[in-house]
C-alpha cells in the first residue's frame, strides 16, 4: 500500500483537516517535476551547442583545490528554516534560497505551503495537549473524591480493618506512583455526587427526594462512581492514543514529503527541515507519553485489580478480526437464497399456482405472515450497503452509534444474517406453497402452517439469548436501544436511541404484520387459511395504534431533548411527528372505512406531513438545499465527489416520500393483488429510509469533523463545590 492511503486510513476521521495535507503538497512536487523534465529536454539542446566550442587543451594552469564544503553548507544552500513568533504563537518559516533558478518560484511555493501545514499540526497538537492536561487535573481530582468516597463507604459498611481503624481514618495514605499522597475526607465536604436523569429510577427517586446522606455512601452508589469514572479513564486514555497516533504519522508524513522533494529536484534540504520538525513542540513534546503511563498505572491498581492484562485489554481498543469464515458462509446462504428464489419461480410455474381456487385464501392470509421477513430482509440489506458507503468515505459510525470498540459489525456480517434469514423463510414459503386443502380432512397440514410462526419466535430467541453467540454485543445493543424507544421519554436520548425510532417509523408495515400474527394465530382459523381479524373492533383499533407508536415515541424523544437541551429545533421536529401522527391516523381511517371526507382529511394531511417531512430530511438532516454554499443547493463539504449522486438522492426522496398516494387515491393494479401493493409500497419506505441514513450520518459526520469532535462526553460523578463558588464570583 502506497504511504498516502495509509496514511489516510490510520488518521482519525474528525481531524482529518488538522492533518498535514499530504496529497496537496504532492501536486505540487508533481508540477515541479514536470518544470525539472521541461529544464532537461531544453538542457539537452544547449548541452549539443557547445560541442563545437573550441578545445581547451589538456594540459592547463594548476590551480588550487577548492576545499569541498561540510554537509551543512551544502544544505544552508537550499533553505534557512526560521522560528518567528506571531500574535504571542510560535511559528516556522522557510526561506528558499534559490529563487532565481528556473522553477524557483514553483519549489518556494511548495515551502510556503509546507510550512502553513506544519503550523497548522503544531499549533492543533499543543491545543489539544493543553485539552488533556486540563482534563487530567480534573480526573485526578475525581480520583481523590473517590478514594476518600470509597474510605467513607468502607468506613460506614465497617469493612475497614482494625489497624486501619487505630489511626484517624482522615490521614490514610494512598499510595502514587509519584509517592506517598494523604487523601483526607474533607475532601467530601467540598464535592457533591452528581445526580443523573438517564433511567427511570434516577427520575423516580429525584422527584421523591428520598435519599439521605447515609444512603449517599452506599455500596450502590460506590459501583456507580467507579463505572463512570472507568468509563471516564477509558475514554481519556483513547483520546491520548490518538494524539500520540496524530504526532508519528504527521512527523512522517513530513519526512516522506520532503524525501520525495530531495529526491525530484536533487537537493539535500530534508536534513535542515526534518532537523525543525524533530525539535519542534511536535517531536520533543513527551507530555502525552508520561499520562499515558500515569493512566496506565491509575487504571490497572484502582479499576482492575492490580492485573495489568485484564487493566490493559480495557484500556487498548481491541482490533477486529477479519474471518474467512464469513465470507465463505455470506457466499453459502446468497447461494442458497437464489436457489431457493428460482425454484419458488420454478415450481410457481410449473404447477399453476397463479391459476388455483386458494391463491386469494393464501394472499389474504400467509402473504402477510411472509411479508414481515421480506421488510426485515431489505432494510438490513440497506443498513449493509449504508457500512460499505460509511466505510468508502471515511464516516466514523461506530462513533457516532456508540458502539463499543471491536464489536461493531461490517457489512459483510449484516449481510450474513440477512441472507440467513432470507434462506430460512424461503424455505418456509416453499414448505407451504399448497394452494388446495387435503381431500381428505378438509384442512390444511398444521405443521406447514405453523413455519411462520415457528421461524418468528426462532428469530426472537435468537435476539434474546444470553449466551456469547450470534453477535450478543450487537444484539443487547439494539435490544437496549429498542427498550429506550419504546420506554421514551424516560431515558436519556442518545443518537443511536433516535436513529432507531426513526427506522421503526418506516416499519410500520412490519409492526402491522406482527400484529396480524397474534391475530390470526391466536384466533383465527390458520389449518382452514381463515381469519376475522378484519371485522373485528379490537385488532382494527390496534392496526390505528401500532401505526403511530413509532411516531409517538420519537414525539416523545423530541420533547424530552427539547426540555433537556433548550433547543427549539427539537420542539420543530417534534411538531413534524405529530402532523405524521394526525396524516397515519386518517390515511388508515380512509383504508379501513373509505368515505369522501375521510379522503379529503386524509389528503390534506398527509400533504402537509410531507413537505414537513421532505424538507426536514434536506435541510435539517442532511443540511443541503444551501444557496450560499460553494457547492450551489448542496453545502460547502461533500463526502462523495459527484454533485449529480446529491442531486439524485434528493429526487428520489421527495419521488418515494408521496408513495402515500396510493392509499388515498385508492390506485390499484388488476395484475397485482392488494397486498402485494402494499408490500410494495412499505418497501419503497424502507429503501428511501435506507438512502436518509447515510446521508444523515454523512451530516453528522462532518459535523463532529467540523468541530473536531471524536470521543465521547462522559459525564463524570463529582462536582468541586469550590469551583461553583469561583464561577459565581
Amino acid at each position: 500500500m502506497k504511504f498516502g492511503k495509509e496514511y489516510a486510513s490510520q488518521m482519525v476521521p474528525e481531524w482529518q483537516e488538522a492533518y498535514m495535507n499530504y496529497d496537496s503538497l504532492k501536486t505540487i512536487l508533481k508540477d515541479i517535476q514536470r518544470m525539472k523534465q521541461r529544464s532537461r529536454q531544453n538542457g539537452g539542446l544547449k548541452r549539443a551547442m557547445t560541442l563545437n566550442r573550441a578545445f581547451s587543451g589538456l594540459v592547463q594552469g594548476q590551480k588550487k583545490t577548492p576545499i569541498s564544503p561540510s554537509k551543512k553548507d551544502i544544505e544552508s544552500q537550499y533553505i534557512l528554516v526560521n522560528s518567528v513568533s506571531k500574535n504571542g504563537s510560535e511559528s516556522y518559516e522557510t526561506t528558499f534560497l534559490k529563487v532565481a533558478e528556473e522553477g524557483g518560484e514553483c519549489e518556494q511555493e511548495y515551502f510556503r505551503r509546507l510550512d502553513d501545514e506544519f503550523n497548522k499540526v503544531d499549533k492543533f497538537y499543543k491545543t489539544k495537549v493543553k485539552e488533556v492536561i486540563a482534563e487530567a487535573e480534573s480526573l485526578s481530582q475525581q480520583m481523590d473524591a473517590l478514594i476518600a468516597f470509597r474510605i467513607k463507604v468502607e468506613k460506614l459498611q465497617g469493612v475497614l480493618q482494625d489497624s486501619t481503624q487505630s489511626e484517624p481514618v482522615e490521614q490514610k495514605q494512598e499510595t502514587t506512583s509519584s509517592g506517598i499522597k494523604s487523601v483526607p475526607l474533607e475532601i467530601l465536604g467540598h464535592v457533591k455526587l452528581n445526580k443523573t436523569f438517564e433511567t427511570p429510577g434516577s427520575i423516580i427517586q429525584n422527584f421523591v427526594n428520598v435519599a439521605g446522606q447515609t444512603e449517599t455512601f452506599s455500596r450502590e452508589n460506590l459501583k456507580k462512581v467507579e463505572k463512570q469514572l472507568k468509563m471516564a479513564f477509558v475514554e481519556f486514555y483513547l483520546k491520548l492514543r490518538h494524539l500520540k497516533s496524530y504526532s508519528f504519522l504527521n512527523i512522517l508524513a513530513f519526512s516522506k514529503i520532503m524525501k520525495k522533494y530531495d529526491k525530484i529536484t536533487s537537493r539535500r534540504a530534508s536534513t535542515s527541515y526534518m532537523s525543525m520538525v524533530d525539535n519542534s513542540y511536535l517531536s520533543i513534546s513527551d507530555e502525552v507519553t508520561k499520562l499515558m503511563e500515569r493512566v496506565e498505572d491509575t487504571f490497572i491498581k484502582h479499576f482492575s485489580n492490580s492485573n495489568r492484562r485484564k487493566g490493559m485489554n480495557n484500556l487498548r481498543p481491541k482490533t477486529k478480526k477479519e474471518r474467512h469464515r464469513i465470507s465463505f458462509s455470506l457466499g453459502l446462504f446468497v447461494g442458497c437464497s437464489a436457489a431457493l428464489i428460482l425454484a419458488l419461480i420454478l415450481i410457481i410455474h410449473a404447477r399453476g399456482l397463479l391459476d388455483k381456487r386458494g391463491k386469494t385464501q393464501y394472499m389474504e392470509n400467509m402473504f402477510p405472515l411472509y411479508s414481515l421477513f421480506a421488510f426485515v430482509v431489505l432494510h438490513m440489506l440497506m443498513y449493509a450497503a449504508n457500512i460499505c458507503f460509511w466505510r468508502q468515505y471515511r464516516v466514523n459510525y461506530p462513533f457516532i452509534f456508540g458502539f463499543k470498540q471491536g464489536t461493531e459489525l461490517g457489512y459483510r456480517e449484516v449481510l450474513l444474517v440477512s441472507f440467513c434469514l432470507a434462506a430460512l423463510a424461503l424455505t418456509s414459503v416453499l414448505s407451504n406453497l399448497d394452494m388446495e386443502m387435503n381431500p381428505k380432512t378438509k384442512e390444511y397440514e398444521a405443521l406447514t402452517e405453523l413455519l411462520p410462526l415457528g421461524l418468528v419466535l426462532l428469530v426472537i430467541i435468537v435476539l434474546i439469548c444470553p449466551f456469547n453467540i450470534i453477535y450478543r454485543s450487537s444484539r443487547f445493543f439494539f435490544l437496549a436501544s429498542l427498550f429506550h424507544c419504546i420506554c421514551a421519554p424516560l431515558y436519556k436520548v442518545a443518537l443511536q436511541d433516535f436513529f432507531l425510532a426513526d427506522q421503526l417509523t418506516s416499519q410500520v408495515q412490519a409492526i402491522r404484520s406482527l400484529e396480524f400474527y397474534i391475530c390470526y394465530y391466536g384466533w383465527g382459523d390458520y389449518k382452514q387459511r381463515q381469519n376475522t381479524c378484519k371485522s373485528s373492533g379490537v385488532y382494527n383499533t390496534f392496526y390505528f395504534i401500532v401505526a403511530v407508536i413509532p411516531y409517538w415515541s420519537r414525539f416523545l424523544q423530541c420533547l424530552r431533548r427539547l426540555c433537556e437541551e433548550k433547543d427549539p429545533m427539537q420542539g420543530y421536529n417534534g411538531l413534524k411527528y405529530l402532523v405524521t401522527i394526525i396524516a397515519i391516523t386518517t390515511r388508515t381511517a380512509y383504508s379501513l372505512y373509505m368515505g369522501f371526507s375521510w379522503k379529503i382529511i386524509s389528503g390534506i394531511f398527509s400533504a402537509i406531513a410531507t413537505i414537513y417531512g421532505t424538507y426536514w430530511d434536506l435541510v435539517v438532516d442532511w443540511g443541503l438545499l444551501q444557496r450560499q454554499s460553494k457547492n450551489r443547493w448542496l453545502r460547502d463539504k461533500l463526502l462523495i465527489p459527484s454533485k449529480s449522486v446529491y442531486f439524485a438522492a434528493i429526487v428520489l426522496n421527495v419521488l418515494l416520500r408521496f408513495a402515500w398516494l396510493q392509499t388515498v387515491l385508492n390506485i390499484q393494479f388488476s395484475f397485482l393483488h392488494r397486498q402485494t401493493l402494499i408490500t410494495i409500497v412499505a418497501s419503497l419506505e424502507i429503501i428511501r429510509r435506507g438512502i436518509w441514513n447515510f446521508f444523515r450520518l454523512e451530516n453528522e459526520h462532518l459535523n463532529n469533523v467540523g468541530k473536531y469532535r471524536a470521543f465521547k462526553s462522559v459525564p463524570l460523578p463529582f462536582t468541586y463545590c469550590e469551583e461553583d463558588e469561583d464561577h459565581n464570583e
